[in-house]
Parts: C-alpha cells; structure tokens; sequence
C-alpha cells in the first residue's frame, strides 16, 4: 500500500500534467488527451503516465508521438508547478482500459439484447 505522501504527490502529479498536456498539445493534431493515472517510483525521480487518447487512430498515433517529443517540455512545466526535491522523468504509457471496459459493456448490452429477443 503507498504512503499518504507518496499518493498525495501522484494525485498533485496527475493534476499538473494533466494541465501541461491541455496547453502544450492542440487537440486538432493529437486527439483529446486524459491522464488516467501516474505511478510514481518510491523515490520520486520517475513516473509513468497512462494516458488516454479519444480520436481517430491517426490522433492517437500523432499524440503519443507529440507527447514523447513533448516530454522535456512538459516537465519543466511540472518541476515549475510542483516543488519537489526531484523532479520524477516522465514516461507516457497509452492506457486503454476505457476502451476495454466500453467493450466490455457493449458485449454484455449485446447479450442481454439477444436474449430479450429470444424470449
């Protein structure tokens, strides 16, 4: 189970980049982009974001690829934001569980659609 802390700082972390990505990347090129989680090492000098990307396929391509390009910039924006003693290096990970969980509500709504039928 993580610290108070160290949930505290990966909710702060989540917040700022979250706002980072809304003014560095325009959504025309890379999709809308959700910061679904950050996992932050226990010494606070990496972090891993797990994104969502809502868009085209190309969106989506074109977005991790910005966000990768736009790693450095994105967290000076952070490390200006948030003061830590070290500022933890971003790594942008696509997070599809939504899209997954989406599914999986649309197999069940299928089911219980052909069943309703065969009744």
């Amino acid at each position: 189970m993580p610290s108070h802390r160290l949930e505290r700082v990966r909710e702060l972390l989540k917040r700022e980049i979250g706002e980072a990505i809304r003014r560095e990347i325009p959504v025309e090129e890379a999709g809308l982009v959700t910061v679904n989680n950050v996992d932050v090492s226990g010494d606070l000098r990496n972090a891993t974001v797990f994104i969502g990307i809502l868009g085209s396929a190309e969106q989506q391509k074109t977005g991790l690829t910005l966000l990768r390009n736009q790693r450095s910039r994105i967290q000076d924006l952070v490390a200006k934001a948030v003061i830590l003693k070290y500022t933890p290096r971003l790594r942008f990970l696509v997070d599809d569980s939504v899209q997954r969980g989406n599914r999986v509500l649309d197999i069940i709504a299928d089911l219980e659609r052909q069943g309703l039928s065969k009744a």
